[in-house]
């Protein structure tokens, strides 16, 4: 359902005003390029076969993006808790249908934000334009390290990485996503969570 949403007491607008510089003029001249939508948990906000046409920024909420392989298993490749944006990039920058799927796992509040909204507050704003450039290198930075950690980490590496990625998620998120996302299974993430807690036992004595 969307939204008729107060702009200057949202997220969106404080994340987007208090780190990027937009001002309230540069939001009424983009306002055609986003909207809010309240969606329910299990929505998918874009399906594998799909072409992307926005990026997803959480409002409220919690998203998540996967893959599926052919016996069906999910495999996770991202979480978007609140302030978060998520996106496919291939599939809206080169129009091509998505491998993925983004999905809401609570109930959330989603700012849907077109493609024109960042190349026309770009050209808007320089400071806009320097925070895309470092938001799009972190983006970078983080998938290399997500993939070293797939490829060089342990179980419980992996897991303390996951903590320090997503510190407010461990409540919100069933074990076996967490799991998913580690490229390991429940049984050794239930390991590795009873290894760290009689680690953190024997730290105290």
């Amino acid at each position: 359902m969307t939204l008729d949403y107060n702009l200057k007491d949202s997220n969106f607008y404080k994340y987007y005003s208090g780190k990027a510089g937009l001002s309230e003029a540069h939001f009424e001249q983009l306002s055609s390029y986003f909207f809010f939508k309240e969606v329910a948990h299990g929505t998918f906000l874009l399906r594998a076969g799909e072409v992307s046409h926005h990026a997803f920024f959480v409002e409220s909420g919690l998203l998540q993006s996967f893959s599926l392989d052919e016996k069906g298993g999910e495999h996770i490749l991202q979480f978007a808790p609140e302030n978060w944006i998520i996106s496919d990039r291939a599939s809206q920058y080169f129009n091509k249908p998505s491998d993925y799927y983004i999905k809401a796992i609570e109930h959330s509040i989603i700012v849907f934000v077109q493609p024109e909204f960042m190349e026309k507050a770009s050209r808007e704003s320089k400071e806009f334009a320097c925070f895309l450039e470092n938001s799009l290198q972190r983006n970078i930075y983080i998938q290399q390290k997500r993939i070293n950690s797939l490829l060089a980490m342990n179980a419980k590496e992996r897991y303390l990485s996951f903590m320090e990625m997503y510190p407010g998620l461990l409540l919100r998120v069933p074990q076996w996503m967490i799991a998913s996302y580690l490229g390991i299974t429940p049984e050794s993430l239930s390991r590795v969570r009873r290894e760290l807690l009689t680690d953190s036992k024997e730290a105290k004595r």
